[in-house]
């Protein structure tokens, strides 16, 4: 199975934990790693390019820290442009049908904060719903997502452990 990150953070230098996430999955072949902001620091995406890779591998996986609920602005403009009418959706729309759609989420409060009761009120996976529904519009199969809960207090060993842990996550068969 051949994967591709989309390792989609701002400031990945100074990320503990997406920095050791993407130097984790760049140690392995079967998983290409592609940080978007490097890729494109003015927010230009090209889309073709990106729907050609898309087209060569079986799972996607769109990695990125939880911002006000959702995802870094340049995974937005990606999908804005990236999954076009025609390639990814329509009545001729199929190159996305039958890949698989993994997210890994780095969220910076406890687990507890995610859920009813919490300080959040919902789940990660409530939150993350937009993106199950555009991998189901796209004919994607949706994978249940990785999270690390907590970035903001995880000591150097549980965020190595962590992204050991991620590794071995994308490349399972599910």
């Amino acid at each position: 199975m051949k994967v591709l990150v989309l390792a989609i953070h701002p400031d990945m230098n100074n990320s503990a934990v997406n920095k050791a996430w993407t130097e984790e999955l760049k140690n392995h072949d079967e998983i290409t790693v592609r940080e978007l902001y490097k890729e494109y620091p003015d927010g230009k995406i090209d889309a073709e390019k990106e729907r050609q890779l898309c087209e060569q591998y079986d799972r996607i996986v769109f990695q990125f820290p939880l911002y006000w609920y959702s995802a870094p602005p340049l995974l937005k403009t990606w999908m804005d442009h990236v999954l076009a009418y025609g390639w990814a959706y329509g009545s001729k729309g199929k190159a996305l049908h039958g890949k698989e759609l993994l997210l890994a989420v780095s969220v910076g409060a406890g687990e507890d904060a995610y859920q009813a009761g919490g300080s959040n009120h919902f789940s990660l996976s409530e939150l993350l719903r937009p993106f199950q529904a555009m991998a189901n519009f796209t004919g994607m199969t949706y994978l249940p997502a990785f999270a690390m809960y907590g970035v903001s207090s995880a000591d150097a060993a549980a965020i190595r452990d962590n992204a050991k842990r991620l590794a071995d996550y994308i490349k399972k068969p599910f």
